[in-house]
């Protein structure tokens, strides 16, 4: 099933102008917008305007789990904090929680992501999509939710445990 014929159907061109054109635009945000990245782009000697093609993404910093964690927690946003209307974060059992700060649009494109490989998955609007993934700091349980919600499904947030429950639920 295809969910947006315009973006899943679009030819290798079209896809590879569209990647290129969003890179040059993340990059350049980073640059200008998180001091860590503007650091990594100057002692690389690189700028974002050296982006001609989806080849010079090799070019740009690798950022790793270290890198991450030792910005904990807001360093790494490309936006002010007061446009952050979420915070994720891992569990943090091996060092410091990895945050992810999301903006209103980003949930959006989240949701939309989601609702997409639900599609891919087969789903549908008609279908029922119990969420047994915990809601809270994890990100899986509101991606699919509102993803679910964004396809058109009838979702039913369960959360994770109670087994006799959940099965209740599958069943009825």
């Amino acid at each position: 099933m295809i969910y947006d014929p315009y973006y899943e159907c679009m030819d290798l061109e079209q896809r590879q102008v569209l990647q290129l054109r969003r890179l040059r635009e993340t990059v350049a945000r980073l640059a200008v917008s998180v001091p860590w990245y503007a650091a990594k782009f100057a002692e690389l000697d690189f700028h974002p305007q050296d982006l001609k093609s989806l080849g010079d993404l090799s070019r740009l910093p690798f950022t790793s789990k270290f890198d991450l964690r030792d910005n904990y927690p807001l360093q790494l946003l490309a936006c002010p904090p007061s446009e952050v209307v979420r915070i994720h974060s891992s569990s943090g059992t091996t060092g410091r929680p990895i945050i992810a700060g999301y903006t209103a649009e980003d949930i959006n494109i989240w949701a939309e992501t989601i609702a997409r490989t639900i599609c891919c998955g087969g789903g549908t609007r008609h279908d029922i999509l119990q969420v047994a993934y915990g809601y809270g700091l994890f990100t899986g349980g509101l991606g699919l939710h509102y993803g679910g919600e964004r396809l058109g499904c009838m979702v039913i947030p369960m959360s994770s445990g109670n087994t006799a429950r959940q099965l209740m639920m599958m069943r009825d």
